[in-house]
């Protein structure tokens, strides 16, 4: 099942690709409450739920793809867009949902910028450019032959993520997956808070923090582990499903930035 595309950018500036609003259907999409269910029906009580395991993408083996990254972060760290503008196909495509909404009549760089909010006054485009040239790992675009979107999704079971979905009563927006093995969760959103429990290699649960701190700078995301602790990790540490994507082709040997999988289109 291809997920759609979820906005993913508080999640992943810091350190990755890709604020912090999700879609409202994913791999999930089956997971809602029955249409008879009773509009009030109280949530259920937070506590264990049973892991849907994942495994990690690996990382791209492309020696040319890892100097294109390398390029790529030395011109979003600069905000040269002259320069990044060589490095964009001429074809590029945008897609927030189903449609394909670049405007054909602009050059690629106008609709990447665009799609990206590259002339935002607070540059947060560009440092979410740079999350993406961080990222080691693409997967191929089903919809478009030659083309590799990052970051790659981990493989898990999707029916134990639906009966998952239906047991908690939560959708695509509650879960996310950890970037490595190990996480530490932290008692609060601090770093050299307890650790109260260890992220593994499972779908994780997201929980809505709406404290003060996390509305002036989100560096933490509050979560609910598999044993039932709730707790804080680095923001830059867990990915949600179906993210929003950077996509790249190889044309004549050299690697272009060929579109974008996300963003908000009428920003």
């Amino acid at each position: 099942m291809r997920h759609p595309r979820l906005s993913s950018t508080h999640l992943v500036a810091a350190a990755l690709v890709i604020a912090g609003v999700f879609a409202p259907m994913s791999v999930f999409a089956q997971a809602q409450p029955p249409a008879q269910a009773p509009a009030q029906a109280p949530a259920p009580a937070l506590g264990p739920y049973k892991p849907v395991a994942i495994t990690l993408p690996p990382s791209v083996n492309d020696p040319s793809f890892e100097a294109f990254r390398k390029q790529l972060a030395e011109i979003a760290n600069s905000k040269d867009r002259a320069a990044l503008a060589r490095l964009v196909a001429a074809n590029f495509f945008w897609v927030p949902e189903e449609k394909d909404i670049a405007d054909k009549q602009k050059s690629g760089i106008d609709n990447l910028a665009k799609a990206l909010s590259l002339d935002g006054t607070d540059g947060f485009g560009w440092e979410a450019l740079a999350a993406y040239a961080a990222e080691t790992t693409a997967m191929a675009d089903p919809q478009r032959k030659g083309v590799f979107c990052a970051p790659a999704e981990p493989v898990f079971d999707e029916k134990a993520a639906d009966e998952l979905a239906n047991v908690t009563q939560t959708d695509a927006a509650d879960w996310a997956f950890p970037i490595r093995d190990g996480v530490e969760v932290r008692a609060a959103a601090k770093a050299d808070a307890a650790v109260v429990d260890k992220l593994g290699l499972y779908l994780i649960r997201v929980l809505p923090d709406d404290s003060p701190a996390n509305a002036v700078l989100a560096t933490f995301a509050k979560v609910l582990t598999a044993g039932g602790k709730v707790g804080y990790v680095p923001i830059d540490t867990i990915l949600p499903i179906g993210g929003e994507q950077l996509c790249y082709l190889k044309d004549a040997g050299a690697w272009k930035i060929a579109g974008f999988l996300g963003g908000e289109p009428n920003h």
